[in-house]
């Protein structure tokens, strides 16, 4: 179906709709439309036009309400024709440039913090794909910091710094940790992990790297914790607590409960946001349009961003129920990808 076959009264009308029921969350009924200012129309008008969005699949009764609420296919007619993109104030933008300051820091830092800022702004949680980088390294160590736990520093050639915490087996010696930062060091020099990776753990299969079992184990858990295996992507997820600020309902809950088993499947979600790296500008996953978000019935807003070269390298959005404030949050979300561009 197409917006061209609505007439202007069931275009206004239908807007008016989703925006009171983004707004409060309710089902709207005719007389709330009827009152509403623009609309010109009786309440029994409204009632003629809503039972016709409710043919077109546009707009659904729950339960027994005489309310009507948009249907996944309603909010993707709505944001794709109807919707007024808003602005951000100007202090939502310098708290987000603010958060987003890439002095001096990791890349995964910046990423992490941009996540805070846009949950914290949309109240909403918000996700990041980190792009996977293949650093040339220049230095490596294991620095102790609980009897189970070890710190590994990597120096890259461009001179960032990255860290990573790794388990090491309980009462390893200072040195088993000194041995493996240098054993990695002469190989990974000038090199990438990826480069070295293969031929590392062939040596530690077949007991070639000349190293006792603990530091072997210190070894491949930092080769594990850089690497990836596979995924070229990481995610970093913030702010599934505001997810619940707003529950009213058993379903409202059973429906959040969803979607944090949604989000733990963190490969799924990594392969529905590599979708939005086809092309520019924020892209809208509303609900049953996509299989990973059908059951808890969310939405997903993201948009890439790009680095100095002007190559999109990842993605960063906002999840939430299907009831968000899209005019408020697209903005927000693209504002924020331009922003990381920009710092990288």
């Amino acid at each position: 179906m197409s917006l061209a076959v609505l007439n202007e009264r069931s275009k206004s009308i239908f807007r008016q709709i989703v925006e009171t029921y983004l707004d409060s969350g309710d089902p709207v009924g005719s007389r709330t439309i009827s009152r509403a200012d623009g609309i010109d129309v009786s309440a029994a008008t409204v009632r003629n036009v809503m039972a016709d969005l409710e043919d077109a699949g546009l707009l659904v009764s729950p339960h027994t309400s005489a309310g009507r609420i948009p249907t996944d296919l309603g909010l993707r007619f709505f944001v794709d024709g109807l919707m007024e993109v808003g602005n951000l104030t100007r202090e939502e933008r310098a708290s987000i440039k603010g958060q987003c300051s890439a002095t001096g820091r990791a890349l995964e830092d910046v990423l992490s913090d941009a996540t805070k800022a846009l949950s914290g702004l949309s109240r909403c949680a918000s996700v990041v794909m980190v792009p996977k980088q293949d650093l040339t390294v220049k230095h490596i160590e294991f620095v102790p910091i609980a009897p189970d736990r070890a710190l590994v520093v990597m120096v890259a050639e461009d001179g960032s710094v990255e860290n990573r915490i790794i388990t090491i087996p309980p009462g390893l010696p200072p040195s088993a940790l000194i041995q493996a930062g240098n054993y990695l060091s002469t190989r990974l020099v000038g090199r990438t992990f990826d480069q070295v990776r293969g031929g590392v753990e062939q040596e530690l299969k077949t007991r070639q790297a000349e190293l006792d079992e603990l530091t072997g184990k210190v070894v491949s858990e930092g080769l594990a914790v850089w690497g990836g295996g596979d995924d070229k992507a990481s995610l970093l997820i913030s702010g599934q607590a505001n997810l619940l600020d707003n529950v009213q309902a058993a379903e409202d809950l059973e429906r959040i409960r969803q979607l944090f088993n949604e989000l733990e499947r963190k490969k799924d979600l990594i392969r529905l946001m590599e979708l939005a790296k086809d092309g520019r500008g924020v892209r809208l996953f509303i609900g049953a349009e996509n299989n990973l978000f059908s059951l808890s019935g969310s939405s997903l807003v993201v948009s890439p961003y790009m680095n100095g070269a002007n190559n999109i390298v990842g993605v960063i959005g906002v999840i939430g129920p299907t009831r968000l404030n899209y005019s408020r949050i697209v903005p927000m979300v693209d504002y924020t990808a331009r922003v990381i561009g920009r710092m990288l």
